[in-house]
Order: structure tokens, then sequence, then C-alpha cells
């Protein structure tokens, strides 16, 4: 009991993220994507999906939504809707990945 108690915190952290990135998305997708990701998270992001430097102005939140849930496996079909709370969670860690690789190609390039 212990060590199941600190565990359903952190997953309920998680869930909470995960939740709010896609309500957010859904209700406010005109709004900068920064307002929610780091720029470290939004660029990599960018980087991946375009395979191209990132704008000096972050995407709308809509968008940064649509290309994370595709890291998770949200096809992005015309008739598909909005992508689901799996889809982005899945896609968030993947993220997370991305951003920690930018910043180390970053700091190998600095030495």
């Amino acid at each position: 009991m212990d060590r199941l108690e600190p565990a359903l915190a952190f997953y309920m952290i998680i869930a909470w993220r995960v939740l709010y990135v896609s309500i957010m998305g859904r209700s406010c997708p005109e709004t900068p994507c920064d307002i929610i990701f780091d720029t470290e998270e939004w660029q990599a992001v960018y980087i991946i999906t375009h395979r191209k430097a990132p704008p000096k102005t972050p995407p709308s939140l809509n968008e940064m939504v649509r290309a994370i849930a595709t890291f998770g496996g949200f096809l992005d079909r015309k008739g598909d809707g909005e992508p689901g709370v799996q889809a982005l969670w899945l896609g968030l860690q993947r993220v997370r990945d991305f951003a920690l690789a930018i910043q180390a190609s970053k700091t190998v390039a600095l030495e």
C-alpha cells in the first residue's frame, strides 16, 4: 500500500495533463501551443513532422495536438474527428524523447 499510493498520485498527474491537452485542443484550437508546451517540445514536434526549422511564432494548439496524436497512432484522416486521449498519451511520451534528443544534439554540437 505504501508504494501504491505514490504510483496512483503520479498516474493521476499524467492523466490530468493528457486530458487537459485534449480538452484545450478542442475548446481553444487557435490558441498558440506555447501556453501548454515548452518551446523545446513544440519545436521538436515541428521539426519531426515538417522536416524543417520551426517558425518564430508557435503553431496553433489544434495543429500541435493533432501532430502529437499522430505519434501515438492517430491517422488524422478527413473524417476521423478529434484525437483521443490514448493517442495523445502515447504521442506525448514520444514528444519528450524527441525534445531530449534535440537538446542532446545541441549540446554535442557546441562541444
